[in-house]
């Protein structure tokens, strides 16, 4: 099957990703059965799994690159895609070849009329994920959770090592006792063969996690934290502690306070992993070789233009920090934003500093759960900001980059759909594609 086939092969299969809030009917039968005709290809390789509001791909990549620095063959499996599917399945940090993904799926087709229970679009692409590894002989997959946990499709996994990297906002309703509930779901990936690694820092959460009986738990703020955690050209300086050791003045070449703490989560997990310190000098090459698209990513200068998912209030609380940490411009500030239903989206606006910008200029992401630019506007005007609405985002890029000079800079923010798009078209605009 071609890669172009197989995206509409997977069109034809309910995409919860794209519906607000839809998570009925759970169920891991599906995965369970598909998997059962496959052979059961999770089984073949140790599984480190990942979930967590926010830092779930970050640290994914991260402990990916831990393990690749210690000879590992490593499959990682992400979600979602910021420009292409292929990037969710990665054999060695390389994204899947559009070939050998078109195969996948094919295979995928040539069993689905044996399924009792059809998979999902998210179901399909774990599926096909965790055959490829098996494939490769890979020998530890890095998974990330797509929603929650529980119930999740990746949850099939029995994991060596289960992280949980914090609990946020998304995906609720904020009724009461959401943390709790949110929690709940999440733990559901902690096995009693699995050591749990916890960067939740809430004394309230912790028996929620707990009590799933893992074979031993970190914890963070006793076996692990960050103990210095500062801003450093091209990224931070982290001084990270492990039940094994203290590592002092580790590079890690990502914008944000937020992806120390990441770095220290992913530490602590592969340490679990390996049951011992990881070389100091083998954390330091490891962390100076992460890359994450999408994440605070600088792709022109003269002016200075940024793009960053923060598609939830956490992520855009940790974005403003960023600008108001490291980033000041001489110049103008163009902010480019596009969100989706269902979010705070004055708090978000009011988290990205979005009224010190000289101009905001709103769009709708390409997703079906997009909020239109006009209802944007209207709530960046209401929080004081000069706000612009655009057809589309690339007429918002147009709109943020004509007349922007050396000195000025260009924020795009918000959704990952928008993040996606932008990124395609800003790196073809700005010859880095």
């Amino acid at each position: 099957m071609q890669y172009d086939e197989a995206l509409a092969y997977l069109d034809g299969h309910i995409n919860r990703e794209a519906r607000a809030g839809v998570y009925d009917d759970l169920s891991l039968d599906a995965m369970h059965e598909l998997a059962g005709l496959w052979g059961d290809p999770h089984r073949a390789y140790r599984v480190i799994h990942i979930t967590g509001t926010n830092g779930k791909g970050s640290t994914a990549r991260m402990v990916t690159r831990l393990l690749l620095a210690h000879g590992l063959r490593v499959g990682t499996y992400t979600s979602p895609h910021v420009e292409e599917y292929t990037e969710r399945l990665r054999l060695d940090d390389e994204p899947i070849a559009p070939e050998e993904f078109g195969r996948l799926i094919g295979e995928l087709a040539d069993v689905e009329p044996l399924l009792t229970h059809r998979p999902s679009h998210f179901e399909c692409l774990t599926a096909i994920a965790l055959s490829w590894f098996a494939q490769c002989a890979v020998d530890v997959a890095v998974v990330e959770v797509g929603v929650l946990g529980r119930y999740d499709a990746t949850n099939i996994v029995d994991a060596d090592v289960a992280v949980v990297t914090n609990i946020g906002s998304d995906h609720t309703d904020f009724g009461e006792a959401w943390r709790e509930r949110i929690a709940r779901e999440k733990a559901g990936i902690i096995k009693p063969s699995s050591t749990l690694v916890l960067g939740e820092t809430d004394p309230e959460l912790r028996p929620i996690f707990l009590a799933e009986g893992p074979v031993d738990a970190w914890i963070r703020g006793e076996d692990f934290d960050a103990t210095g955690n500062r801003l450093a050209v091209g990224g931070r300086l982290c001084d990270l502690r492990t039940r094994y050791q203290h590592l002092e003045e580790v590079f890690v070449p990502l914008h944000g306070a937020h992806q120390g703490d990441n770095a220290v989560v992913a530490l602590a997990a592969a340490e679990a992993f390996f049951g011992r310190a990881v070389a100091p000098d083998v954390a330091a090459t490891a962390f100076a070789t992460v890359e994450v698209a999408g994440r605070f990513e600088v792709l022109g200068r003269n002016p200075l233009v940024i793009i960053d998912g923060a598609h939830n209030l956490e992520g855009a609380v940790a974005a403003g920090a960023v600008f108001r940490e490291g980033f000041a411009p001489a110049g103008r500030r163009i902010l480019v934003v596009g969100m989706l239903v269902g979010r705070d989206h004055a708090a978000m606006l009011r988290a990205f500093g979005a009224a010190e910008f000289d101009l905001v200029v709103t769009c709708a992401p390409e997703s079906p759960r997009a909020l239109s630019a006009e209802e944007l506007a209207a709530v960046a005007t209401a929080e004081g900001c000069t706000a612009v609405p655009a057809a589309d985002v690339e007429t918002a890029l147009d709109e943020a980059l004509r007349g922007a000079g050396a000195e000025d800079l260009v924020f795009v923010s918000g959704s990952l759909y928008l993040v996606g798009s932008a990124r395609r078209l800003l790196r073809r605009r700005l010859g880095r594609a």
